[in-house]
């Protein structure tokens, strides 16, 4: 999980080559997860319904990112 963890403060930290690398081979339902934020937050929205997808979840607008990190690091112990 501690790879996860990492990803997302990447992630936050705007670092989103790094967090990318970190998740691109975490077959989890989570690394789909922050994958997907990678994406969207990159702007690829095809790429980003993938991921979203394989998480389980609904590909959401760009205002509602924040919260799906929020969620995601309540969901994984971060907060």
């Amino acid at each position: 999980m501690s790879s996860l963890s990492d990803a997302i403060g990447l992630l936050e930290a705007g670092d989103l080559q790094a967090a990318h690398r970190m998740v691109q081979n975490d077959d989890s339902r989570y690394g789909a997860w922050v994958h997907g934020i990678v994406h969207s937050l990159e702007g690829d929205t095809v790429t980003a319904a993938y991921w979203w997808g394989r998480a389980g979840r609904r590909l959401p607008s760009a205002n509602q990112i924040p919260g799906e990190v929020a969620e995601l690091k309540v969901l994984l112990g971060l907060l």
